[in-house]
């Protein structure tokens, strides 16, 4: 038998196999007996169950199959687990299961690349040492597209909160000079940023939540310089940090945070600026020049070519 007739039946086979695994794996409901005893033990897992009922889809079965499969690509060391949660928080994942969830997505964007790089090296070479090179390619580039994506919204969160300090940071000197406190004028700033500034809020909320659960408010700042990952908000946090420390007032120093900051975003929009006459110059060239090129001389080279051919 010719191994082209054979090679559909191992891929069914192998497609099969795969689905059987996830449905073992997703597929972990217990017996409704042993629920009801559960719940008689734990008067809480009635609660989690609701809640648990409540996500439903792809976001449910990623959930599920986040402990599995994540434990392949599961950092090994402690340094390397904060690594990946901090850059998680800095892009704006601060769910505690965000780094199963990263990782089994990585594991199923690998599977993706292995299955297309197989399928598209047996089609162009066969069975050959090339199809081979073909899936590991493959599968390192579905293993990249997560990182890739990552690095993309961790980048542009922080540049979205670096452009709305300037303007959170003159409300809250205003809130704060009117006789509010720091905890009233960071949730006042919530209030009032809430559409235009969503990132720079959502910090401050989480900020003033962990305020309202008791934990020190140098923790609570530290660490919201620390998720951000925005070199101003950390020299924000520092200010708030020190003027706290030797108990100085806090209004002029946001003031003074406020100016530099809204200097730097000047000193950036002018960086930018003088970039787009370089950036302007490989469009011109690609797409604009050669269409005018055309219509240019494309005239005369025809009546050139009429000529000669007289």
């Amino acid at each position: 038998m010719d191994i082209m007739q054979i090679l559909p039946w191992a891929i069914f086979g192998c497609i099969t196999c795969v689905v059987l695994v996830l449905m073992s794996v997703l597929n972990t409901r217990k017996s409704r007996a042993l629920e009801r005893l559960e719940e008689l033990r734990d008067l809480t897992l009635r609660d989690k169950e609701r809640l648990g009922k409540e996500k439903h889809g792809m976001t449910a079965a990623l959930e599920k199959a986040a402990p599995s499969l994540s434990q392949a690509m599961a950092p090994k060391s402690e340094e390397e687990r904060n690594q990946l949660k901090l850059r998680l928080a800095n892009a704006g994942f601060n769910n505690p299961n965000a780094a199963s969830l990263f990782l089994t997505i990585k594991v199923i964007a690998m599977g993706i690349g292995v299955v297309i790089g197989g399928g598209i090296g047996v089609t162009m070479y066969g069975l050959k040492l090339n199809s081979l090179t073909a899936v590991l390619i493959g599968g390192g580039v579905g293993c990249f597209i997560p990182e890739l994506v990552l690095a993309v919204l961790k980048r542009g969160r922080q540049d979205k909160i670096f452009m709305q300090l300037p303007d959170a940071l003159d409300l809250l000197v205003v809130c704060v000079e009117a006789g509010l406190g720091l905890d009233s004028g960071m949730r006042r700033v919530s209030d009032e940023l809430k559409d235009g500034a969503p990132e720079l809020c959502e910090e401050f909320d989480r900020c003033n939540m962990q305020l309202q659960m008791g934990k020190v408010r140098r923790e609570c700042l530290r660490e919201m310089g620390v998720r951000t990952g925005v070199d101003d908000m950390r020299a924000l946090v520092t200010t708030l940090i020190n003027a706290e420390r030797f108990g100085s007032s806090i209004g002029p120093a946001l003031r003074t945070q406020s100016d530099t900051m809204r200097l730097k975003r000047r000193q950036y929009a002018e960086e930018r600026a003088q970039k787009t006459a370089v950036q302007m110059l490989f469009p011109l060239v690609l797409f604009i020049f050669p269409g005018i090129f055309v219509v240019l001389v494309g005239p005369a080279a025809v009546m050139m070519m009429q000529n000669f051919k007289l």
